[in-house]
C-alpha cells in the first residue's frame, strides 16, 4: 500500500489537534456482526461454477481497516458523512471492532472536513473556524410532538458547533 493512501486513510486523526472536541473509542468482541461498512467481513473467491465471476464468503479469520466514509453531495462543498472509521479483527467466528465514536457524529465529521478541505490552512484555527460556521452551518430545527394529540408542542433551534466544538474557541 502505498504511503499516499495511508496518509488519506489516517487523516481523520488530524481531527483531535483541530477545534473540535476529541472523539472516542467504542469496542466490540463477540459474534461476527458488525459491517465493514455495509457487510459483515467477508473475501471474495472463484466461483467453481462460473470462473469468471467472484463470490462473497464470510471471512474466518482476517483483518480490515475502514477509512472515514464521506461523499459530496450536491457540490465540492456539501459534505456527507457514511461511516466512521474502525478496525475489525475476525478469528473463527468471533469478530474484535475498535470504532471511532464522535460527539453528535453526523454534525461532527462533516463539520470537520468541511473544515479541513474548504479552508485556508495558513489561517489560525480560530479564523478557519469562523470561515466554517458562516459558510457551513449545522444549526437544524428540531419539533418535538405532544405524545397525546401528535402536533407539534414546541420547536427547539440547535447550533451543533456549540456540541462539537472545545469550548476556548466558542468565544
Amino acid at each position: 500500500m502505498k504511503l499516499k493512501y495511508i496518509k488519506e486513510d489516517l487523516r481523520f486523526v488530524k481531527a483531535l489537534f483541530s477545534p473540535f472536541k476529541p472523539f472516542g473509542l467504542s469496542f466490540y468482541f463477540g459474534k461476527v456482526a458488525i459491517g465493514t461498512p455495509y457487510f459483515l467481513p467477508r473475501k471474495w473467491v472463484k466461483n467453481k461454477d462460473k470462473p469468471w465471476y467472484l463470490k462473497a464468503i464470510p471471512r474466518k479469520f482476517g483483518f480490515d481497516f475502514v477509512r472515514l466514509g464521506w461523499k459530496t453531495k450536491w457540490s465540492e462543498k456539501d459534505f456527507r458523512f457514511e461511516w466512521a472509521p474502525m478496525i475489525s479483527f475476525v478469528c473463527f467466528n468471533r469478530q474484535f471492532v475498535i470504532s471511532v465514536r464522535a460527539p453528535h457524529q453526523h454534525h461532527y465529521w462533516e463539520a470537520w472536513l468541511y473544515y479541513e478541505y474548504c479552508t485556508d490552512h495558513r489561517l489560525p484555527k480560530w479564523l478557519r473556524l469562523r470561515h466554517c460556521r458562516e459558510n457551513f452551518p449545522i444549526t437544524w430545527t428540531v419539533y418535538h410532538k405532544s405524545k397525546e394529540t401528535w402536533e407539534t408542542d414546541r420547536e427547539e433551534t440547535i447550533d451543533y458547533y456549540t456540541k462539537i466544538i472545545k469550548p476556548k474557541y466558542l468565544v
